[in-house]
């Protein structure tokens, strides 16, 4: 599965992809910034988009609003949220064109990811928290 990871932390990006590489999926692109976001989702046009809310400049909402742009460009187009915040009203307005589910990030372990990442081509939208089972 081609992927595309939009993440400003370096550490959770990188180990977003060492993760996803290792479970057989295919990293097409990465972004760091909110700006670099929409451009890597438009040429690569991937199978799924792993997104963060909050990305510079602003921190605000930069990762959402690509998300909302790149489902309007790009229909039917898988989108996993991250937020180290529970952002309801965030996720219920994505979920209002069709997201595929969030997760707040710092709760969320590897066996969720691997576990999300196999389901990927039968999404449902659905926000739900992720945790880890330890």
């Amino acid at each position: 599965m081609r992927v595309v990871i939009a993440e400003d932390n370096v550490l959770l990006r990188e180990g977003l992809v060492l993760l996803l590489t290792s479970a057989g999926h295919e990293v097409v692109a990465v972004a760091g910034s909110g700006p670099e976001v929409l451009p890597a989702l438009l040429e690569h046009r991937p199978d799924v988009a792993v997104l963060d809310v909050r990305m510079p400049p602003g921190f605000r909402d930069e990762g959402l609003r690509a998300a909302l742009e790149a489902r309007e460009r790009i229909p039917g187009l898988p989108v996993l949220v991250l937020s180290q915040y529970v952002e309801e009203l965030y996720a219920a307005e994505l979920l209002g064109v069709g997201a595929s589910g969030s997760a707040i990030s710092s709760r969320t372990g590897s066996g969720a990811w691997t576990s999300s990442s196999r389901r990927w081509t039968g999404w449902r939208p659905a926000v739900r928290r992720l945790t880890p089972r330890w």
